[in-house]
């Protein structure tokens, strides 16, 4: 129980700092937001719980096909926030796009025989 507590307050902490980056350095916080230190952690969690070189290898291979459909999202919701859309309509419409193109990412790469 105390190493879940632990996982999840040390990716608490590198959420709220790239906020509070963010809040002094929009690039400071982009920059923090764009490493992929939530998968790296994930990856030293399942090594740490699992030693499963082969399942570590399936999550960080699955999470590159992953990551492509979401890239959108983040040229369409400045275009949305600074088209005069809200806040919440925009990210709502920006993780709607993405759930969209997550189903059509999974659909394309079944049919050409990649398993996620």
């Amino acid at each position: 129980m105390l190493y879940a507590v632990i996982k999840a307050l040390i990716s608490g902490i590198i959420i709220a700092a790239a906020s509070e980056a963010a809040k002094r350095s929009p690039a400071i916080g982009a920059v923090i937001l764009s490493l992929p230190l939530m998968s790296l952690f994930a990856f030293v969690w399942l090594w740490r719980d699992t030693g499963d070189m082969e399942r570590i290898a399936a999550v960080s291979q699955s999470t590159f096909w992953y990551v492509l459909p979401t890239l959108p999202m983040f040229l369409i919701l400045p275009a949305l926030l600074r088209g005069g859309l809200g806040f919440w309509p925009s990210l709502g419409l920006s993780c709607l796009v993405t759930v969209l193109l997550y189903g059509a990412m999974v659909f394309a790469l079944g049919k050409l025989g990649v398993a996620l």
